[in-house]
């Protein structure tokens, strides 16, 4: 199970600086949020404190999360985790509790699946991997678990994606495999 077990609810002193920290990235990266305007993105914080609580778990595990894009359908602000690679507080971890359960030895601390639900974020997609991978190079000496599809999970496998040689590769491995260099990035609509 998850390491993360206090409250959802951010101090007004976490929440203040951590506002801060996000306008900073935001600011220093308009390129990944092209038309977008801050005052807009932080009312959506402030009337959402429990996206804003996964939004500091994200920041507080290494994610470094940023503004990526709105969906014009549903109206949702997206972040994801823009760190250079994989959040350092989320590596060391098997895909899902499903493959947790099946290790006999050496098992990790927590699964990818699970952290991310107690953390109240998705797994990327592979097409959200490779969105994302266009606004920069992210994980050229690590790798993230990516949300894998039920026929690949249903046979034992799970797929994790990296950037190397200037290519994304997304690959495959057993679910229950975990290593120090992989970890998972995480989506939040807000």
């Amino acid at each position: 199970m998850s390491p993360l077990k206090h409250a959802r609810k951010l101090t007004a002193g976490q929440c203040k600086t951590l506002l801060n920290k996000l306008r900073i990235r935001f600011e220093e990266n308009m390129e990944r949020h092209v038309g977008s305007k801050w005052a807009d993105v932080e009312d959506r914080l402030l009337a959402n404190p429990h996206k804003l609580w996964s939004l500091n778990e994200m920041e507080r595990t290494g994610g470094e999360p940023d503004l990526i894009g709105f969906d014009k359908k549903s109206g949702e602000f997206i972040f994801c985790d823009c760190s250079a690679e994989s959040p350092s507080g989320r590596r060391s971890a098997c895909y899902d509790q499903q493959a947790l359960v099946s290790r006999k030895e050496n098992k990790p601390k927590y699964s990818a699946v699970d952290l991310a639900e107690t953390m109240g974020i998705e797994l990327l997609s592979e097409l959200q991997y490779r969105n994302l991978q266009e606004l920069g190079e992210f994980d050229t000496k690590t790798s993230s678990w990516l949300n894998t599809p039920p026929d690949i999970r249903h046979l034992g496998g799970a797929i994790f994606g990296d950037r190397r040689y200037g290519q994304v590769f997304v690959y495959h491995n057993g679910a229950q495999s975990y290593y120090a260099a992989r970890g998972f990035r995480g989506l939040l609509r807000i």
